[in-house]
């Protein structure tokens, strides 16, 4: 690994309770965290950066959010769909090879396992909050391949 890749975790935003899974619709708070969320992204996200979004409803609402505010077009990707792994995600993203930043919007408990095998070297069952952010960062320093956590976003602080 030469080049570094930034991959940003968003879990989608709050959503109704109900089946079928992949048609649940985002609460009106679901709309406001995503939202809020959005906004946080859009002010911090290089232009260049790819958006890859589970195809459950909510991810996709979730997703609106951001393209809707910055113009920028996603990526429905069925390897991030509910149930996935964290090895689906890291696939679907081109861990760490990709030259780009790579926005996942999904699922837990994915998202989480995806953060705790960066950077704890095994898929834990750690909590990412509904429309909550997780930035990390692969990068080369002083020969070694590193993990770097840029910034962990709830959205009850945005």
């Amino acid at each position: 690994m030469s080049a570094k890749m930034d991959l940003v975790l968003w879990r989608h935003a709050e959503a109704e309770a109900g089946e079928p899974d992949e048609g649940r619709r985002l609460t009106a708070k679901g709309d406001k965290q995503a939202r809020r969320a959005a906004e946080w992204l859009h002010a911090h996200l290089p232009d260049s950066a790819r958006i890859l979004v589970s195809p459950a409803l909510r991810a996709q609402q979730t997703a609106q959010a951001l393209a809707e505010l910055s113009h920028r077009k996603f990526k429905t990707v069925e390897a991030l769909a509910p149930g996935a792994s964290a090895e689906d995600v890291l696939r679907a993203v081109d861990w760490p090879y990709s030259r780009a930043t790579v926005v996942v919007v999904g699922h837990q408990p994915t998202l989480g396992e995806v953060a705790s095998l960066l950077l704890a070297g095994r898929p834990l069952p750690w909590t990412v909050k509904k429309a909550g952010i997780w930035w990390l960062q692969a990068r080369e320093r002083d020969g070694a391949s590193q993990v770097a956590l840029r910034a962990v976003v709830n959205p009850d602080l945005l």
